[in-house]
Protein backbone atom coordinates (compact mmCIF):
# COMPACT_ATOMS: atom_id res chain seq x y z
CA UNK A 1 0.00 0.00 0.00
CA UNK A 2 1.12 3.79 -1.08
CA UNK A 3 2.43 5.41 1.96
CA UNK A 4 0.01 8.94 2.20
CA UNK A 5 0.92 12.04 3.36
CA UNK A 6 -0.31 12.30 6.34
CA UNK A 7 2.45 9.33 7.34
CA UNK A 8 5.17 12.14 6.17
CA UNK A 9 3.86 13.97 9.15
CA UNK A 10 3.97 14.91 12.31
CA UNK A 11 1.80 16.52 15.28
CA UNK A 12 -1.08 17.75 13.39
CA UNK A 13 -2.77 15.28 15.46
CA UNK A 14 -4.71 14.25 12.56
CA UNK A 15 -4.12 10.17 11.26
CA UNK A 16 -5.58 8.56 8.30
CA UNK A 17 -8.16 5.66 8.56
CA UNK A 18 -9.14 2.79 5.81
CA UNK A 19 -13.18 2.64 5.98
CA UNK A 20 -14.24 -1.05 5.37
CA UNK A 21 -17.89 -2.64 5.62
CA UNK A 22 -19.59 -6.27 6.97
CA UNK A 23 -22.59 -7.21 5.32
CA UNK A 24 -24.37 -9.68 7.91
CA UNK A 25 -25.64 -13.27 6.46
CA UNK A 26 -29.58 -12.11 6.55
CA UNK A 27 -32.20 -14.74 5.39
CA UNK A 28 -34.98 -14.69 2.47
CA UNK A 29 -35.30 -11.22 1.14
CA UNK A 30 -34.34 -9.38 3.98
CA UNK A 31 -31.04 -7.03 2.97
CA UNK A 32 -28.28 -7.71 4.85
CA UNK A 33 -26.95 -5.24 8.01
CA UNK A 34 -23.88 -3.16 6.44
CA UNK A 35 -21.53 -2.10 9.54
CA UNK A 36 -19.11 0.02 9.54
CA UNK A 37 -15.30 -0.19 10.51
CA UNK A 38 -12.12 1.22 10.41
CA UNK A 39 -8.57 0.76 10.64
CA UNK A 40 -5.20 3.40 10.96
CA UNK A 41 -3.88 3.44 7.74
CA UNK A 42 -0.63 2.84 9.49
CA UNK A 43 -1.15 0.00 9.95
CA UNK A 44 -2.16 -1.25 6.68
CA UNK A 45 0.92 -3.20 4.59
CA UNK A 46 -2.15 -3.67 1.39
CA UNK A 47 -6.01 -4.61 0.28
CA UNK A 48 -5.87 -7.82 -2.09
CA UNK A 49 -8.33 -9.85 -2.93
CA UNK A 50 -9.58 -12.74 -1.45
CA UNK A 51 -6.82 -15.36 -1.97
CA UNK A 52 -6.51 -18.87 -2.08
CA UNK A 53 -7.32 -20.20 1.50
CA UNK A 54 -5.28 -23.37 3.26
CA UNK A 55 -7.64 -24.86 6.11
CA UNK A 56 -5.05 -25.45 8.83
CA UNK A 57 -5.75 -27.98 11.87
CA UNK A 58 -5.79 -27.21 15.28
CA UNK A 59 -6.44 -23.69 14.73
CA UNK A 60 -6.89 -21.76 18.20
CA UNK A 61 -10.07 -20.17 16.68
CA UNK A 62 -12.74 -20.63 14.43
CA UNK A 63 -12.04 -16.85 12.96
CA UNK A 64 -8.79 -18.10 11.81
CA UNK A 65 -9.90 -20.04 8.81
CA UNK A 66 -6.15 -20.63 7.36
CA UNK A 67 -3.34 -19.18 5.66
CA UNK A 68 -2.24 -17.70 2.23
CA UNK A 69 0.51 -17.60 0.76
CA UNK A 70 1.51 -13.51 0.21
CA UNK A 71 5.31 -12.85 -1.84
CA UNK A 72 6.71 -15.91 0.07
CA UNK A 73 5.34 -15.29 3.16
CA UNK A 74 2.63 -17.32 5.27
CA UNK A 75 -0.10 -15.28 6.33
CA UNK A 76 -2.71 -16.30 8.85
CA UNK A 77 -6.38 -15.49 7.34
CA UNK A 78 -8.81 -14.12 10.31
CA UNK A 79 -13.20 -13.78 9.22
CA UNK A 80 -13.39 -10.94 10.84
CA UNK A 81 -17.21 -11.16 10.87
CA UNK A 82 -16.85 -14.41 12.71
CA UNK A 83 -14.42 -12.45 15.13
CA UNK A 84 -17.70 -10.35 15.92
CA UNK A 85 -20.17 -13.31 16.19
CA UNK A 86 -21.87 -11.24 12.44
CA UNK A 87 -21.02 -13.64 10.30
CA UNK A 88 -21.17 -12.46 6.32
CA UNK A 89 -21.19 -13.75 2.82
CA UNK A 90 -18.31 -13.93 0.56
CA UNK A 91 -18.83 -12.57 -2.85
CA UNK A 92 -16.52 -11.77 -5.39
CA UNK A 93 -16.05 -8.35 -4.19
CA UNK A 94 -14.46 -9.90 -0.48
CA UNK A 95 -11.54 -8.32 0.25
CA UNK A 96 -8.62 -9.08 2.56
CA UNK A 97 -6.55 -6.79 4.94
CA UNK A 98 -2.86 -7.45 5.43
CA UNK A 99 -1.37 -5.62 8.38
CA UNK A 100 1.31 -5.51 10.40
CA UNK A 101 1.64 -4.00 14.19
CA UNK A 102 4.13 -5.22 17.17
CA UNK A 103 6.75 -7.02 13.80
CA UNK A 104 3.78 -8.84 12.81
CA UNK A 105 1.42 -9.59 10.29
CA UNK A 106 -1.97 -10.98 10.01
CA UNK A 107 -4.91 -10.54 7.53
CA UNK A 108 -8.21 -9.86 7.89
CA UNK A 109 -11.06 -10.95 5.75
CA UNK A 110 -13.78 -8.58 5.07
CA UNK A 111 -17.17 -7.93 2.86
CA UNK A 112 -14.99 -4.63 0.82
CA UNK A 113 -13.72 -1.64 1.57
CA UNK A 114 -14.86 2.11 0.96
CA UNK A 115 -12.16 4.97 1.33
CA UNK A 116 -9.57 6.57 3.20
CA UNK A 117 -10.29 9.35 5.77
CA UNK A 118 -8.36 11.69 6.89
CA UNK A 119 -9.58 12.75 10.67
CA UNK A 120 -8.08 14.31 13.68
CA UNK A 121 -7.52 12.27 17.00
CA UNK A 122 -10.42 15.15 18.76
CA UNK A 123 -13.04 13.60 16.51
CA UNK A 124 -12.82 10.36 17.75
CA UNK A 125 -15.36 9.65 20.68
CA UNK A 126 -14.61 6.62 23.41
CA UNK A 127 -17.41 4.15 23.00
CA UNK A 128 -20.12 4.54 25.16
CA UNK A 129 -23.84 3.06 25.92
CA UNK A 130 -24.41 0.31 24.13
CA UNK A 131 -21.80 0.53 21.73
CA UNK A 132 -19.35 0.23 24.56
CA UNK A 133 -20.81 -3.11 25.85
CA UNK A 134 -20.48 -4.23 22.47
CA UNK A 135 -16.96 -3.39 21.80
CA UNK A 136 -15.50 -3.25 25.10
CA UNK A 137 -12.40 -5.15 23.65
CA UNK A 138 -12.71 -5.13 19.96
CA UNK A 139 -12.99 -1.65 19.57
CA UNK A 140 -10.68 1.53 20.38
CA UNK A 141 -13.50 4.56 19.28
CA UNK A 142 -15.95 5.78 17.31
CA UNK A 143 -16.01 8.20 14.29
CA UNK A 144 -19.17 10.05 13.57
CA UNK A 145 -20.17 10.91 9.96
CA UNK A 146 -23.92 12.50 8.61
CA UNK A 147 -25.02 8.79 7.44
CA UNK A 148 -23.36 6.15 9.49
CA UNK A 149 -20.52 5.86 12.44
CA UNK A 150 -17.52 4.05 12.09
CA UNK A 151 -16.13 1.79 14.73
CA UNK A 152 -12.57 1.99 15.16
CA UNK A 153 -10.97 -1.86 15.53
CA UNK A 154 -8.48 -2.40 17.51
CA UNK A 155 -6.49 -5.06 15.90
CA UNK A 156 -3.91 -5.58 18.34
CA UNK A 157 -6.65 -6.78 20.68
CA UNK A 158 -8.12 -9.21 18.73
CA UNK A 159 -4.54 -10.85 17.78
CA UNK A 160 -3.69 -11.12 21.46
CA UNK A 161 -6.88 -13.01 22.68
CA UNK A 162 -6.32 -15.23 19.51
CA UNK A 163 -2.68 -15.97 20.45
CA UNK A 164 -1.73 -14.77 23.54
CA UNK A 165 1.74 -15.90 22.91
CA UNK A 166 1.89 -12.67 20.84
CA UNK A 167 0.55 -10.32 24.06
CA UNK A 168 2.94 -8.19 25.89
CA UNK A 169 3.78 -10.01 29.08
CA UNK A 170 5.48 -9.37 32.11
CA UNK A 171 8.63 -11.27 31.01
CA UNK A 172 11.55 -10.00 33.62
CA UNK A 173 14.35 -12.21 31.94
CA UNK A 174 18.04 -11.27 32.99
CA UNK A 175 16.36 -9.34 35.91
CA UNK A 176 17.24 -9.69 39.06
CA UNK A 177 14.31 -9.80 41.67
CA UNK A 178 14.42 -7.93 44.49
CA UNK A 179 16.91 -5.18 43.32
CA UNK A 180 15.18 -1.89 42.73
CA UNK A 181 17.73 0.65 42.00
CA UNK A 182 15.51 3.64 39.76
CA UNK A 183 14.86 5.28 43.10
CA UNK A 184 11.00 6.17 43.02
CA UNK A 185 11.59 8.16 39.89
CA UNK A 186 8.21 9.55 38.83
CA UNK A 187 6.53 8.53 35.68
CA UNK A 188 3.45 9.82 34.05
CA UNK A 189 2.30 6.92 31.91
CA UNK A 190 -0.29 7.66 29.28
CA UNK A 191 -2.09 5.09 26.81
CA UNK A 192 -5.96 4.55 25.85
CA UNK A 193 -6.26 0.95 26.80
CA UNK A 194 -6.97 0.03 30.24
CA UNK A 195 -5.55 -3.09 30.00
CA UNK A 196 -1.88 -1.88 28.41
CA UNK A 197 -1.73 1.16 30.71
CA UNK A 198 -2.40 -0.81 33.98
CA UNK A 199 0.61 -3.42 32.67
CA UNK A 200 2.79 -0.57 31.89
CA UNK A 201 2.79 0.66 35.40
CA UNK A 202 3.32 -2.68 37.27
CA UNK A 203 6.17 -3.20 34.97
CA UNK A 204 7.41 -0.10 36.50
CA UNK A 205 6.36 -0.01 39.76
CA UNK A 206 7.68 -3.30 40.42
CA UNK A 207 11.02 -1.36 39.44
CA UNK A 208 11.12 1.01 41.64
CA UNK A 209 9.29 3.69 39.72
CA UNK A 210 6.38 5.76 41.10
CA UNK A 211 3.56 5.79 38.30
CA UNK A 212 0.40 8.19 37.62
CA UNK A 213 -1.69 7.72 34.95
CA UNK A 214 -3.68 9.28 32.10
CA UNK A 215 -5.87 7.84 29.52
CA UNK A 216 -5.05 10.13 26.61
CA UNK A 217 -2.45 12.91 25.28
CA UNK A 218 -4.99 15.48 26.12
CA UNK A 219 -5.86 14.64 29.79
CA UNK A 220 -2.20 14.41 29.68
CA UNK A 221 -1.01 17.63 28.62
CA UNK A 222 -3.80 19.46 29.99
CA UNK A 223 -1.41 17.82 33.56
CA UNK A 224 1.48 18.84 32.43
CA UNK A 225 0.49 22.47 32.46
CA UNK A 226 -0.86 21.99 35.75
CA UNK A 227 2.01 21.07 36.97
CA UNK A 228 3.49 23.59 35.43
CA UNK A 229 1.89 26.23 36.86
CA UNK A 230 2.17 24.60 40.67
CA UNK A 231 5.88 24.40 39.56
CA UNK A 232 6.15 27.98 39.10
CA UNK A 233 4.28 28.86 42.22
CA UNK A 234 6.26 27.02 44.54
CA UNK A 235 9.65 27.82 42.69
CA UNK A 236 10.66 24.15 42.38
CA UNK A 237 11.92 22.50 38.94
CA UNK A 238 9.65 20.05 36.88
CA UNK A 239 10.87 16.82 38.54
CA UNK A 240 9.44 17.44 41.26
CA UNK A 241 5.86 16.51 40.06
CA UNK A 242 7.42 14.11 36.96
CA UNK A 243 10.89 12.64 35.44
CA UNK A 244 9.64 10.66 32.64
CA UNK A 245 6.75 10.62 30.39
CA UNK A 246 5.98 7.04 28.62
CA UNK A 247 2.97 7.79 25.84
CA UNK A 248 0.93 5.21 23.45
CA UNK A 249 0.69 6.92 19.82
CA UNK A 250 -3.37 6.00 18.61
CA UNK A 251 -5.41 7.94 21.25
CA UNK A 252 -8.69 9.53 21.18
CA UNK A 253 -8.49 13.70 22.10
CA UNK A 254 -4.94 13.74 21.00
CA UNK A 255 -2.27 11.39 20.29
CA UNK A 256 1.68 10.95 21.52
CA UNK A 257 2.99 12.52 18.72
CA UNK A 258 1.40 15.72 19.26
CA UNK A 259 1.80 15.46 22.87
CA UNK A 260 5.54 14.72 22.67
CA UNK A 261 5.73 17.63 19.84
CA UNK A 262 3.88 20.29 22.22
CA UNK A 263 6.43 18.92 25.13
CA UNK A 264 9.14 19.86 23.30
CA UNK A 265 8.46 23.36 21.94
CA UNK A 266 7.88 24.07 25.59
CA UNK A 267 10.85 26.39 27.07
CA UNK A 268 9.73 24.58 30.57
CA UNK A 269 8.69 21.07 29.67
CA UNK A 270 11.11 20.07 27.11
CA UNK A 271 13.51 18.92 29.42
CA UNK A 272 11.48 16.15 30.70
CA UNK A 273 12.54 12.81 29.02
CA UNK A 274 9.71 10.95 26.79
CA UNK A 275 9.36 7.27 25.70
CA UNK A 276 6.98 6.33 22.51
CA UNK A 277 6.14 3.32 22.92
CA UNK A 278 3.22 1.21 20.49
CA UNK A 279 3.27 -1.33 18.04
CA UNK A 280 3.02 1.50 15.42
CA UNK A 281 6.72 2.19 15.95
CA UNK A 282 8.52 0.66 12.75
CA UNK A 283 10.78 1.15 9.51
CA UNK A 284 8.18 3.25 8.41
CA UNK A 285 7.40 5.18 11.09
CA UNK A 286 10.43 5.66 13.28
CA UNK A 287 11.40 8.99 11.77
CA UNK A 288 8.32 10.58 12.54
CA UNK A 289 9.66 10.10 16.84
CA UNK A 290 12.53 12.00 16.15
CA UNK A 291 10.71 14.41 14.22
CA UNK A 292 8.75 15.69 17.31
CA UNK A 293 11.49 14.95 19.39
CA UNK A 294 11.01 11.82 21.10
CA UNK A 295 13.71 10.60 23.30
CA UNK A 296 13.51 7.28 22.54
CA UNK A 297 10.84 4.42 20.98
CA UNK A 298 9.98 0.93 22.15
CA UNK A 299 7.48 -1.15 20.59
CA UNK A 300 5.41 -3.23 22.80
CA UNK A 301 7.16 -6.33 23.21
CA UNK A 302 10.20 -4.83 24.15
CA UNK A 303 8.72 -4.13 27.23
CA UNK A 304 11.40 -6.27 29.45
CA UNK A 305 13.65 -3.08 28.14
CA UNK A 306 11.34 -1.04 29.36
CA UNK A 307 12.72 -0.22 32.78
CA UNK A 308 16.33 0.10 32.13
CA UNK A 309 15.57 2.19 28.48
CA UNK A 310 13.44 4.76 31.32
CA UNK A 311 16.10 5.14 33.79
CA UNK A 312 19.16 5.45 31.18
CA UNK A 313 16.96 8.52 30.22
CA UNK A 314 15.91 10.02 33.28
CA UNK A 315 20.15 10.15 34.57
CA UNK A 316 20.84 11.11 31.03
CA UNK A 317 22.45 8.77 30.35
CA UNK A 318 21.69 8.46 27.03
CA UNK A 319 24.60 6.44 25.33
CA UNK A 320 23.21 3.72 27.09
CA UNK A 321 20.61 3.37 25.07
CA UNK A 322 21.14 0.75 22.61
CA UNK A 323 21.06 1.85 19.24
CA UNK A 324 18.00 0.99 17.31
CA UNK A 325 18.30 -0.78 13.81
CA UNK A 326 14.93 -1.40 12.10
CA UNK A 327 14.96 -3.51 8.88
CA UNK A 328 11.52 -3.31 6.10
Amino acid sequence: MSQTNILLEAGTNEFEIIEFFIDEQAEGDVKPYRAYYGVNVAKVLEIIRLPTVTEMPHMPHPSIIGTFNLRSKVIPLIDLSLWLGKPMARTESTKVIVAEFNKVINAFMVSGVTRIHRKSWDEVEPPSGYTAKFAARNFTGVVKFEDHIVLLLDMEQIIWDLNPALAIRMDRTGRKDGIVDHKGYKTLVVDDSNSIRRLIATYLEKDGFSVEQDINGQNAWNRLLDWKRQAADQGTGMSHFVDLIVTDLEMPSMDGHTLCKRIKEDPVLKSIPVMLFSSLINHQLYHKGISVGADDQVTKPEIATLADRAKKLIEGDLEGIPKRVLTE
